[in-house]
This record gives C-alpha cells, structure tokens and sequence, in this order.
C-alpha cells in the first residue's frame, strides 16, 4: 500500500467514524458505539503490512481494523442500522462485524477476547498456511487480561506467526493505565515470553507500519510472534455515552495537536504531494460514506422469523 492510499484509508475511517457519531445522535443507529477517531494510524500501518490472505482479529472499538483491512462500508453501515444486508444480518450491530472475503476473523464485544481466536489463526497458519500470518488488535486493558498472557505464551512455545498490537491509548475505559500496571511500556512484557517488544508511536502511520512490516516477515520466516505497543490517544469517550471527563484538559490539548491525519497530511505535502490529492480524496471519501448511509437506510430489516437464523446453540 502506497503512502497516498494510506492517507486515503485513514480518512475513511475518520469520515465514517464521524457519521457514524452524527447518525448516533439522531437515534438513527441502535445500540451503543465505540469510536475509533484518533487511532487510525494504527489500524492502516498493521493492515498495511498485511496480505488479503492474512487474518485479523479486532475489539469492541473495530471499525477502523475492518476499514483498514478492506470491510465494505455499505454493509459495515447496514449493519450498524441493524439491517438486513449488513454483515451480521443485523443481529451483531457495531462490535461484532466480520467478513471471512477478507479473513478478517471477528470484531469482540468481550475485553481480551479476541487474542486466543488469533492464537488459533496463527496455529492454522502454521499447520495449513504456512504463508499467512494473524495480527490482533487490543487496548491497553486487555494487557491485562488472562487470555494476553496465556496467549502470547503460547504463540511464542509454538512460534506461531501472529502479530499482538496492542493499541495503548493510555485509558482502559476510565482507568489510566498508570494505576493498572507498573510497567511504563506494555511492550516490556514480551520479554517475559521470550519474545520481541517493540513500542512505537501509534499517531505515526510509517512509524507503525515499519514494525508491523518488520514482524509480519519475521513471522513468515517463522520466527514467531511479536508484541507491537502503539501508543495513541481517542478523541472521544470510551462509548458514546461517555464524556471522558477523567482526562486532564491539558493531556486531552497534547494529543489532539498530534492527530495523525494532520500528521501524515503534512508529511506527504512535505513530499510534494499537491492540495489538490487531499481535496480530491476529500470529495471521494464523502461520496462513499454518503452511498454507504443510502444503502444502509434503504435496507430491509431483519425479518421477525428470522430471529433465531445463525445462531448455535450447544447442547
């Protein structure tokens, strides 16, 4: 992926985050939602690094993984209206969508959730795609969750390929990331497996997409797994229904003069890439999401019958 397509994919995520935001407040979108404004670069620079044929797995806060891995957002959107042609057939709504076209194996409402199903991913890899590799994404909070620990544990035992990014936005929900844990840099405890740790500034699109890309080969060599750390900032609440007052306005002030589609923005004028790309972009990436909103309000709702379709049940 090219830097201008990098830049152009951030902006969808941003543009489609913040009509997502504008439809939510016009209870036109059921549910809850968790925005992903501010991390971008996160998401683009690992996807970057990734082949179609690579799995991903993503958090309650996965639009921007889905976006970035190449998730339509006509059914991304359907299904946050709770229709019929979304990803989910509406019944998943926002922290559930997953499209195996691309392998992208499953946003997860749970905390944490998401590291053993990449776990499997990477042991399939292994075993019957030996090219592929699996890259998961979770928050800061999820570090501290048995399934983090258990799971790198066990794709470094086995030398599975799968990439852990851990996407630290310094809040798990409410809680800063200083009162949960003593380490300064969450990538420090790969050291405890026996595996690489590496902490890169997440508001830096090629500064994670060269970690990325660096244990993306590593893991095709079949080296094993490694700890990526970005550290970024959300704009918004943890949810919609959070305003976010447990962080200092000074802190809020830092991070937002670091937004990473001004960022790279600048970067790439600085490399002689002309207004007119950005304004351009601008227009087609408007025209999507508003296609997308189109489709999304046009779509038949689930059926009443069709309550029970999809779902499995133990016995």
């Amino acid at each position: 992926m090219e830097d201008i397509e990098m830049y152009k994919k951030m902006l969808e995520i941003r543009r489609f985050e913040e009509k997502v935001y504008d439809l939510f407040t016009q209870n036109l979108i059921p549910g809850t939602m968790h925005l992903y404004i501010g991390e971008e670069a996160v998401a683009v620079g690992v996807c970057a690094a990734l082949d179609i044929n690579d799995f991903i797995t993503s958090t309650h806060r996965g639009h921007g993984h889905c976006i970035a891995k190449g998730a339509s957002l006509k059914k991304m959107m359907a299904e946050l209206f709770g229709k019929r042609t979304g990803y989910c057939k509406g019944k998943g709504g926002s922290m559930h969508i997953t499209d195996k076209s691309i392998n992208m194996l499953g946003a997860n409402a749970v905390v944490g959730g998401a590291i053993p199903i990449a776990v499997g991913a990477g042991l399939s890899c292994k075993l019957k795609y030996p090219e592929r590799v699996a890259a998961c994404f979770f928050g800061d909070g999820a570090s501290n969750q048995g399934t983090f620990h258990e799971g790198v544990n066990m794709a470094a035992v086995w030398d599975l390929p799968v990439i852990f990014v851990c996407e630290n936005n310094l809040y798990a929900m409410g809680t800063r990331q200083s009162i949960a844990m003593k380490v300064h840099n969450i990538s420090e405890r790969a050291a405890g497996y026996g595996v690489p740790g590496v902490t890169v500034d997440g508001n830096d699109v090629m500064e994670v997409y060269g970690a990325a890309k660096e244990a993306v080969l590593r893991a095709r060599r079949g080296e094993g797994p490694t700890l990526i750390e970005c550290k970024t900032y959300r704009h918004k609440g943890h949810s919609r229904f959070d305003p976010a007052k447990y962080r200092p306005e000074p802190e809020v002030e830092e991070w937002m003069a670091k937004d990473p589609l001004i960022l790279f923005k600048v970067k790439l004028l600085d490399k002689g890439v002309p207004e007119e790309f950005f304004q351009k972009v601008e227009g087609d990436v408007k025209r999507e999401i508003e296609e997308a909103v189109e489709f999304a309000q046009n779509s038949p709702l689930p059926a009443p019958e069709e309550a029970l379709d999809d779902v499995w049940v133990v016995q």
